[in-house]
């Protein structure tokens, strides 16, 4: 069957897009490649579709639990047989899903970093047909992007087991230093890479100078009527974000990372299906989000790379519809930017002394502790040794890449159920609800022992057997506990640490120009680079976002702050005239359709680049295909 057959077969599509069709044709030959594809550029269908055109497994390393999930439900409801093994997984479940690669049963396993690391997995990989190897969030590998994880590294040394096996790597952001330094990582034969232009027609960036965050936030969603994500640096102030615009009449609910998981996905469920309109959220939100009718994303606060900000604003207008990339500044950004290189990169001394405190904490002696793993509350270990949690997350976060510990701050860990009613008792209840009763027979069919012991239960596996969706299976859950039938402890999200070797003296701990020095420096780059796009009134703000990505035959948008203040310099009277009629016409308070609007003047593009200004300066409303004043 050809790429185009299973492409009709398996999702409908006319046509590849873009570069899709190369990849597929680059990877489908056996090359080592890479595609540079922006977010919402489909990328998945790169590896998805060769994969069912190949014999074997192909393995896809991506470290997005709650993304792989998705898409192995997704596949699986389109009749492709695809699994995931990712941190929280039974032994027993791991081994079944291991053999099925093994005798033919699955074609696209997904896999998160740190698995492909354990010996069960290496052992294994040597019986299984590996197609090729997938490596989605590529950057991830690379340690002068702005993402770098360490389990990543382990993918060369996996490509040693199946070394026939191509790779693919796949990414949305990517400097030129970042493109070579993945293939040099991956150990590619020779350079081969496809780059689908970072450009967007569509999405108008802005940089909005206010004192007033809160205040121009709501007049930007007054005037832009649709659905808008907000993006906060802290958990707190998403919930104080989110009341506020509700106390103003805006529909909006708040998301992080420690949110309980039933919680996250109704939320979720909510903004995705309308029910509301704007999601003020963390950077937690949005990987493998594909809404297409977002038509504004505000940062509320500047986010620490141009890497983050091109993949969180490009969110937004994924239908090909005007949209809005909206980024609030002040002078109290450029030092709170400065402070953050202070707490990403705290000192060396410092760094030490956490160290020395985490053996406290745990109370492990000099020459033990290889291999043991903890809990790592935060909060409690701040509070005994008075340190700020910010810079304690650092410090472990470069104590990781050291080599001495592996730091887990989101460990996707599994749900446990166990019965507190015999057999017996269970069969006699007659008030239980439908979905109680399927949700009680799908874990009495698939899980044994639950009536003597706790035992790990997959949610999104339950609410598939009982034709559930994963948050109702969760409020289930909950009302069964409150009922006192089942004992039900939620999947939880405290942080791990692992000693990966003995404890050693805090003083001897050594921190190398390649983890401290070097990485600093390029931290410091890519702030500066923030605090450079924010400050630049000169560049058309695509274009400077389009060259740092290394595209430099890139014109002016047209449509961003920048632009649209040359443009008023350039055609000022022509412009004030428009304006003025503009504003008579719509002065009865009514909404008009644009359509009639196009008749008041002959120049039609200036016309339109008035009234994008005039929202943008919300003295007008755009809502659907009519025009008010604000």
């Amino acid at each position: 069957m050809s790429y185009l057959d299973i492409l009709h077969q398996y999702w409908g599509y006319p046509d590849f897009r873009g570069i899709q069709k190369d990849i597929i044709d680059s990877i489908g030959s056996g090359k080592d490649t890479l595609g540079l594809m922006p977010t919402g550029g489909g990328k998945s269908l790169t590896f998805q579709v060769p994969a069912l055109a190949q014999e074997g497994v192909c393995l896809v390393i991506t470290p997005l639990i709650a993304l792989m999930k998705d898409q192995v439900d997704h596949l699986r409801r389109q009749g492709i047989t695809a699994a995931a093994i990712y941190s929280g997984m039974r032994h027993d479940d791991i081994i079944t899903t291991l053999e099925n690669c093994t005798f033919g049963g699955v074609k696209l396993l997904y896999i998160s970093p740190e698995r492909i690391c354990s010996d069960l997995f290496k052992t294994k990989l040597r019986h299984i047909k590996v197609s090729f190897i997938t490596v989605d969030e590529a950057h991830c590998i690379s340690q002068w992007g702005y993402d770098f994880r360490p389990s990543y590294l382990q993918i060369a040394d996996i490509r040693k087991l199946v070394p026939d096996a191509p790779i693919l790597a796949l990414t949305a952001t990517a400097t030129p230093e970042v493109v070579d330094d993945i293939q040099e990582q991956l150990g590619f034969k020779e350079k081969n890479v496809f780059c689908m232009s970072f450009e967007r027609k569509n999405l108008a960036y802005v940089v909005r100078q206010t004192e007033d965050k809160d205040a121009e936030m709501v007049h930007i969603l007054q005037s832009i009527p649709k659905t808008a994500i907000v993006y906060c640096r802290s958990r707190k102030r998403t919930k104080e974000v989110a009341q506020m615009l509700a106390e103003n009449s805006i529909s909006a609910t708040w998301y992080h990372a420690g949110l309980e998981p039933g919680v996250k996905d109704q939320r979720q469920n909510d903004w995705q299906n309308d029910k509301v309109r704007v999601m003020v959220a963390t950077n937690a939100f949005g990987m493998g989000i594909d809404k297409p009718n977002v038509r504004a994303v505000i940062h509320i606060d500047c986010p620490s790379s141009l890497e983050a900000y091109f993949q969180e604003a490009g969110r937004a207008g994924r239908d090909g519809k005007k949209a809005y990339a909206v980024l609030l500044y002040n002078g109290h950004d450029n030092r709170t930017l400065q402070k953050r290189i202070e707490d990403t990169f705290p000192p060396k001394d410092y760094i030490q002394e956490v160290y020395e405190h985490l053996a406290y904490f745990y109370q492990i002696g000099v020459g033990s502790g290889y291999g043991c793993t903890f809990e790592f509350p935060i909060d409690k270990f701040c509070n005994s040794f008075k340190h700020f949690p910010i810079r304690v997350n650092a410090a472990l976060t470069i104590l990781q890449r050291a080599g001495y510990i592996d730091y887990e701050q989101n460990p996707d860990t599994k749900a446990r159920v166990r019965f507190l009613l015999n057999r017996d008792e269970l069969y006699r209840l007659d008030s239980l609800s439908d979905k109680e009763d399927d949700v009680v027979t799908a874990l009495l069919r698939n899980y044994g022992g639950l009536f003597s012991d706790f035992g790990y239960i997959d949610e999104s596996y339950i609410a598939q057997e009982a034709g559930l969706d994963r948050n109702q299976i969760y409020m289930v859950l909950v009302n069964l506990s409150k009922k006192n039938i089942i004992n039900f402890i939620p999947r939880k999200n405290i942080p791990l640490v692992s000693y990966t070797q003995d404890r050693i003296d805090g003083d001897d701990v050594v921190l190398s120009e390649d983890v401290y020095e070097d990485r600093k420096e390029q931290f410091i780059k890519r702030i500066n680079s923030v605090i450079n796009y924010a400050q630049n009134e000169r560049v058309c703000r695509s274009r400077q976002l389009l060259s740092y990505f290394g595209e430099t035959k890139s014109k002016d948008c047209e449509q961003c702050d920048v632009c649209l203040s040359h443009t008023n310099e350039d055609d000022s009277d022509e412009k004030e005239l428009i304006r003025q009629q503009l504003m008579t016409f719509l002065s009865d308070g009514q909404k008009h359709l644009i359509t009639d609007i196009r008749q008041l003047n002959d120049n039609w593009d200036l016309l339109q680049k008035v009234m994008r200004d005039m929202v943008l300066e919300e003295e007008i409303l755009m809502d659907g295909s009519f025009l008010l004043l604000s």
